[in-house]
């Protein structure tokens, strides 16, 4: 077992995931602390969370993954880490590849490093969505974008000091690649497993879809610009 060290710790937003979240924990703590943002969450995710070990900070009601993220970043700021691990509390990423995270963040790959999946691998459902998603996204960049939506992920701490996002949604990921990027910061992917449970999801296909659209469209006119507003 590796020991956890402060260096390092892992984020995990969520919302009503008590019957996933505490395996998830257990299983990360062998790596690194775990701090759970519960961002109001109405099914005890919350208690599950601490049982298991993390520390849990609370939203008295749900604000959007993107303002946990935020609300994450700037706990991991305070505590002066090196680093964050951003993952998912749904049993869709596997904590045992935290490691490689590290070893890359260690290896210099990037100051932010994503986990890339195998679209080959899901439903066929999230299978299109991802395709377009990442073609329409890395048409809009400028560069091959090879996993624009995979929550795992790893932000160095002038990361976290230099970027947050303005959105609430799935698409809040899009937007902290695309400042990341324009803040000059080095962005890298190592592959990960492909995990789908039988969770129900939380994305509302027409109105995340339109979402990620408008974002599409802003990142665009920021590459043109230089900036995002």
């Amino acid at each position: 077992m590796t020991q956890a060290k402060d260096d390092i710790i892992i984020l995990m937003p969520a919302y009503n995931e008590s019957r996933y979240i505490g395996e998830v924990v257990r299983c990360a703590l062998k790596y690194a602390p775990v701090i759970v943002i519960d961002d109001g969450s109405t099914d005890g995710t919350g208690g599950v969370a601490a049982l298991a070990g993390a520390k849990v900070i609370q939203h008295a009601v749900n604000r959007g993954k993107g303002r946990a993220l935020n609300t994450g970043f700037a706990h991991a700021v305070q505590r002066k880490v090196d680093a964050v691990i951003t993952i998912d509390a749904d049993g869709q990423h596997d904590p045992d590849e935290i490691p490689k995270f590290i070893e890359a963040f260690r290896a210099g790959l990037g100051d932010v490093i994503i986990g890339q999946r195998d679209f080959s691998q899901m439903p066929a459902r999230n299978q299109f969505g991802n395709r377009v998603g990442t073609f329409l996204l890395s048409l809009a960049m400028g560069q091959h974008i090879p996993d624009n939506q995979s929550g795992y992920r790893l932000l160095s701490r002038p990361v976290l000091e230099a970027v947050r996002t303005d959105t609430t949604r799935f698409e809040a990921e899009v937007e902290l690649l695309l400042r990341a990027r324009l803040a000059g910061f080095r962005i890298a992917w190592i592959p990960i497993k492909t995990i789908y449970t039988e969770k129900v999801s939380h994305f509302r296909p027409l109105h995340d879809s339109w979402l990620f659209l408008k974002m599409t469209w802003r990142i665009w006119r920021a590459r043109l610009r230089g900036r995002f507003e």
